[in-house]
């Protein structure tokens, strides 16, 4: 475990430049903007989100902040390639859970241990509007954080494509779609998508979905948390695979 946050401005400079994870930067909103702008420079060239906060928010954080702060990883990414080669090893057929702008960290560490329990090769998450590897997701996911890996991409329709290049089929979740997720076949390549909290997939990262599975819903509730349904699917596609296994 590494540092979560790192203050002052030459030392955030510094790990901007370096190329070390980043989740995102924090500035001083009252900053002048001829200070401002080699740290968004810096920021932008990494693909590092900003936000303009006030000083209270700097200040919780603690430490000689400068009116900067950026918030790191806790734990490394792993990249696609290291997703692929993980399946390989197990000469297994590729099993990716991707994250569209996931945001609570207890889901992110819920999933994550179901990952790891059905023997997913990894988890693919958004470098922007996501939650990230952080201390609060370690502790939620009781460990599997060690054993899943979680690539961070740019851009998730780019990664949908160049995992559809390797032949991996993508399942999104859809309650008006007309496969019940019990009667589709995962022996195949796959890549489970699950959606916000709130607002589900984004519309691009839905139009580039190879087809969608429903689960049924036979109460007043209309929608379950992204953690227990992804952990639904995520079973179903052990089960079925293992029945191919037989």
């Amino acid at each position: 475990m590494s540092e979560e946050w790192i203050t002052g401005k030459n030392p955030v400079l510094e790990t901007l430049k370096s190329g070390r994870s980043v989740n995102k930067l924090l500035v001083l909103e009252t900053m002048k903007p001829q200070a401002q702008q080699q740290l968004i420079q810096a920021a932008k060239q990494q693909n590092v989100q900003v936000q303009k906060v006030p000083k209270q928010k700097l200040d919780a954080i603690g430490g000689h902040h400068q009116g900067v702060a950026a918030s790191v990883a806790a734990y490394d990414y792993a990249d696609l390639d290291d997703l692929f080669a993980r399946a390989e090893a197990k000469n297994e057929a590729p099993f990716f859970i991707l994250l569209d702008q996931l945001e609570d960290p207890h889901n992110l560490g819920s999933i994550m241990r179901t990952a790891d329990a059905v023997g997913a090769h990894g988890i693919v998450i958004p470098k922007q509007r996501s939650v990230q590897l952080t201390q609060t997701v370690a502790k939620a996911s009781t460990g599997a954080i060690e054993h899943i890996p979680v690539a961070r991409v740019t851009n998730m329709n780019q990664t949908i494509e160049e995992l559809k290049e390797h032949n991996v089929w993508i399942v999104g979740t859809d309650a008006s779609a007309d496969q019940d997720y019990r009667e589709a076949a995962y022996d195949m390549p796959i890549a489970l998508v699950i959606g916000s909290e709130g607002q589900g997939m984004s519309r691009l990262v839905a139009k580039n979905c190879d087809w969608f599975v429903k689960l049924p819903m036979k109460g007043q509730v209309t929608s379950l948390n992204a953690s227990v349904s992804a952990s639904i699917l995520m079973y179903e596609v052990l089960r079925k695979r293992d029945q191919v296994g037989e």
